[in-house]
C-alpha cells in the first residue's frame, strides 16, 4: 500500500497542531477555536489508528495516554546535575565574588546572569535529532528517574525543536506548579472531599512521579529552563545569557525575568527587586540564582563537593515553618460561616511572626487529621493569611486532643447547621447574631460598597455594644448626640460621620447591590446586575431563569440572589434603604446604558501611590470594566505600578497595552472619575 499520502498528511497535521499548541499554551494567543483544534486532533488520531506503524514519539497524540508503568527506569546523567551553594545577605554574596576572583586572572572581567530560583523539581530534557526522547529527574545528581511519559503531558514543553537548534541537546530546568493552578486544584479538592496538596513544590514533585501519565496530565504543571548544553555541534555560545536567549528562540519555556548584570551591584539590586515582587509572581520562588555569565570562565572556576563555584543561590526568608497548634477558635463571618482558626505557638515565617492560621473548614481539619498539640507545617505568602499545610505526625504527643466543631454559635448561641452538599457550617442566628451583624455593617460601609468614611471596626463595635444600630438602615438614624456620647467621639467627629453617611446616599446601583451582602455576588457581578436590571424592583422580581440569562450569573449565584430577596427581612431592608432612607442612584437612559469601559478587562499590578488598589478597582468597575487577577489574551489594559513583575512581562509578550499610574489617573479623569488618595 502506498504510504506517501497518509505520511504527508500526518506530518502536516503534527506540524499544524504543534504550532497551535505553542500559540495557545506558551504565547496565550490562539489563532483557532478549541473546536477547530479538536477537529485537527481527531483527524490525527483517526489517521494514526489506521496507520499505527506511522505513529512517532513526538506526535501530539502521545502527550497523554501511555500505559501506566510499574516502576521508573534509572537514568545516568552524562554531566552531573549539581546543587548550588547559598548565601543570605549582600556580604556573603560579595564574599562569593571574591572567591571567584581569586581563582581568575586579574584582567578577567566578571559579569553575571541573575534569575529567579524556582521552587520546583529539577528536570533534564534530552533532544536527539531535535525530538524530545527522554526526560529525567535530578535524583542524586548522578542518577535520576526516567519520567518521559509524564513530562510529555506538560503543554509548554515542545516535542520537537526547530531546524536551527543543535543536536543532540540537553536542556535543564525546573518543573513547577503555578500558584493559580495550585490554588484551583486545592479548591476543587476541598469541594470534592479529596486530599489537598501541601504546597506547589510538593504538587509538582508528586505529579511527576505518578505511575499513570493520565493523572499527571490533569495536574497544572509548567516549566522554566535554566540551562542548555554549552557546546552542541557547531553551536558554541560565549555567554550563558546567549544560551537563554537561544532556548527561548527555539520555543523552550524560559523565565523572562532572567537578566544579565554587569557587576555585583547590579546583582544586589536585582535580588532586592525580585524579593519585592515575590508575592506578585504566579510561581513560588525561594531566592535568586546568580551565575557567572562568561562560559569560558566556568571550567577555570570548577566545582567543589558537587557545587559549582561559578553560581550561587541567594536564599530569601522561608515562607514555611513548623510550630505547635495550641488551640482552635471558631470565628463567625458575615454570612454566618463558621471558620476554624488555628492558634499557634508564635513562629517567624515569611518575614513576620505568625500566631494564627486559617483552617478553612472542618472538612479540612479532618483531612489534615489535625489535633490540638500537634506540630504543624504552616505556609505564608505575602499578605495572604497563613495556612496550616500538614501535620508532622511523628511529633504528635500522646495527649493530643481532637478538634470538635461546637454545636452552638460561639457568639450568639444559635444552632450551627450544615446544609446538604455544602462544606461550610453556618450559624443559624442570622442578624440575631452579633458577629454577623458586625460583619454585615463592616461590609456595607467598606470602600468597595458604600464607602462610608470613618465607620471602622472600633466604631461598629461601639455602636453594636451600645445598642445604637442593628442593621445598616439604623446607621442613617444616628444623631450627633448619640455619636458624641461614645468613647473618644466628640461633636466634630460625630458631625463628620453623619456627613459621610449623608454623602453615601448618592451612589451607584452596582455599589448598592454589592453593599447588600448577597452571597456569591461580588463587585463585578453586582456591576453586571446593575447594568442589566437598572432598578431595585426589577432585580427583586427576577426569577432564577431570568437571572441565569445575565452574563457571569450561573445557577448557584441566581439561587443566592432569589433566596436573598425571598427572605422578608432582607427584602424589607433593601426597600427601606432605597425608599425611606433615600439611598439613590442615577438610572441611565437606554441609549446611554453602555459604560465607557464596558466589555474591557483590566489588570492592576505593582504598587499604586495616588490611590489604593481597592479605589482603583472600584473606579474601573464603576466604569463598566472587569478587573482580573491575571493577564491573558483577553486583557485590554495592564496598569503597572512600581514593582510590577510577571504580569507586566506577560503583557509585553502578548502585546497588551501597559499603562503607568500617571496615565491611569489621567484616563480616569478623562472619563469623569476622580481619584481618592491612598
Amino acid at each position: 500500500m502506498d504510504r506517501s499520502e497518509p505520511r504527508t498528511e500526518l506530518a502536516a497535521l503534527r506540524e499544524e497542531l504543534d504550532y497551535h499548541r505553542h500559540r495557545y499554551f506558551v504565547l496565550d494567543d490562539p489563532e483557532i477555536s478549541d473546536a477547530e483544534y479538536d477537529a485537527l486532533f481527531d483527524r490525527l488520531l483517526d489517521l494514526e489508528s489506521s496507520h499505527p506503524e506511522l505513529v512517532t514519539p513526538d506526535s501530539p497524540t502521545q502527550r497523554v495516554g501511555a500505559a501506566p508503568s510499574s516502576q521508573f527506569d534509572e537514568v545516568r546523567h552524562d554531566t552531573p546535575m549539581l546543587s548550588l551553594d547559598k548565601c543570605t545577605n549582600a556580604d556573603e554574596l560579595a564574599a562569593w565574588e571574591e572567591r571567584c576572583r581569586r581563582l581568575l586572572d586579574p584582567d578577567d572581567e566578571l559579569s553575571y546572569f541573575c534569575e529567579p530560583k524556582i521552587d520546583g523539581v529539577a528536570v533534564s530534557l534530552l533532544y536527539t535529532d531535535r525530538v524530545l526522547v527522554r526526560a529525567a529527574t535530578r535524583g542524586d545528581g548522578e542518577t535520576g528517574e526516567d519520567i518521559t511519559p509524564n513530562v510529555r503531558t506538560i503543554p509548554e514543553i515542545p516535542f520537537r525543536l526547530p531546524d536551527d537548534a543543535p543536536s543532540p541537546l540537553e536542556v535543564r530546568g525546573e518543573v513547577y506548579m503555578p500558584i493559580t493552578g495550585f490554588l484551583a486544584f486545592n479548591r476543587r479538592a476541598l469541594e470534592s472531599g479529596e486530599r489537598t496538596i501541601v504546597n506547589p513544590r510538593n504538587g509538582a514533585a508528586g505529579s511527576l512521579r505518578q505511575l499513570d501519565p493520565a493523572v499527571t496530565a490533569k495536574r497544572p504543571l509548567a516549566m522554566f529552563c535554566y540551562s542548555g548544553a554549552e557546546t552542541a555541534g557547531d553551536w558554541q555560545p560565549r555567554r550563558h545569557s546567549d544560551v537563554m536567549a537561544a532556548l527561548g528562540d527555539w520555543g523552550l519555556p524560559v523565565n523572562h525575568r532572567g537578566s544579565r548584570q554587569e557587576n555585583l551591584k547590579g546583582c544586589g539590586e536585582y535580588v532586592e527587586a525580585l524579593l519585592a515582587q515575590r508575592d506578585s509572581l504566579n510561581y513560588a520562588i525561594d531566592g535568586a540564582v546568580v551565575k557567572v555569565d562568561d562560559l569560558a570562565l566556568r571550567p577555570r572556576l570548577g566545582q567543589v563537593t558537587r557545587k559549582p563555584r561559578w553560581a550561587i543561590a541567594y536564599k530569601y526568608p522561608s515562607e514555611e515553618a513548623s510550630t505547635v497548634l495550641l488551640d482552635v477558635d471558631f470565628q463567625v463571618g458575615r454570612t454566618g460561616a463558621i471558620t476554624p482558626v488555628a492558634k499557634l505557638e508564635p513562629v517567624f515565617v515569611g518575614g513576620v511572626t505568625v500566631s494564627n492560621a486559617t483552617l478553612h473548614n472542618m472538612d479540612e481539619v479532618s483531612r489534615l487529621d489535625l489535633r490540638i498539640g500537634d506540630t504543624v507545617l504552616i505556609h505564608r505568602a505575602g499578605d495572604v493569611i497563613p495556612q496550616v499545610m500538614k501535620v508532622i505526625e511523628s511529633k504528635r504527643p500522646r495527649d493530643a486532643r481532637a478538634v470538635l466543631m461546637p454545636s452552638e454559635c460561639p457568639v450568639c448561641g444559635s444552632a450551627i447547621r450544615k446544609d446538604e452538599g455544602e462544606v461550610v457550617a453556618r450559624c443559624s442566628g442570622g442578624l440575631r447574631c452579633r458577629a454577623q451583624r458586625k460583619e454585615r455593617l463592616r461590609h456595607f460601609a467598606s470602600r468597595q460598597a458604600l464607602d462610608i468614611e470613618g465607620l471602622g471596626d472600633k466604631l461598629v463595635d461601639q455602636l453594636l455594644g451600645e445598642g445604637l444600630v442593628g442593621s445598616p438602615a439604623d446607621l442613617y438614624r444616628l444623631t450627633v448626640e448619640k455619636l458624641a456620647g461614645l468613647d473618644r467621639m466628640g461633636v466634630k467627629s460625630a458631625e463628620n460621620i453623619l456627613a459621610a453617611l449623608d454623602e453615601s446616599k448618592q451612589t451607584t446601583f452596582a455599589r448598592f447591590i454589592h453593599a447588600l451582602g448577597i452571597r456569591e455576588v461580588g463587585e463585578t457581578t453586582a456591576a453586571t446586575l446593575a447594568r442589566e436590571f437598572k432598578t431595585l424592583d426589577a432585580l427583586i422580581a427576577a426569577d432564577e431563569e431570568t437571572l441565569q440569562e445575565v452574563e457571569d450569573v450561573g445557577p448557584i449565584v441566581a439561587s443566592r440572589i432569589v433566596g436573598f430577596f425571598a427572605d422578608e427581612t432582607n427584602r424589607a431592608l433593601a426597600e427601606e434603604l432605597h425608599g425611606e432612607i433615600g439611598i439613590a442612584w442615577e438610572v441611565v437612559d437606554e441609549e446611554l446604558e453602555t459604560a465607557p469601559l464596558d466589555g474591557q478587562t483590566w489588570v492592576l499590578t505593582g504598587s499604586l501611590e495616588a490611590m489604593t488598589r481597592n479605589n482603583a478597582k472600584a473606579a474601573l468597575v464603576d466604569l463598566g470594566a472587569k478587573v482580573a487577577s491575571s493577564v491573558s489574551k483577553n486583557t485590554t489594559v495592564v496598569v503597572a505600578g512600581p514593582g510590577a513583575g510577571s504580569k507586566r512581562a506577560r503583557a509585553e509578550e502578548l502585546g497588551i497595552e501597559i499603562m503607568d499610574e500617571a496615565g491611569f489617573v489621567q484616563r480616569l479623569a478623562s472619563l469623569g472619575k476622580a481619584t481618592d488618595a491612598a
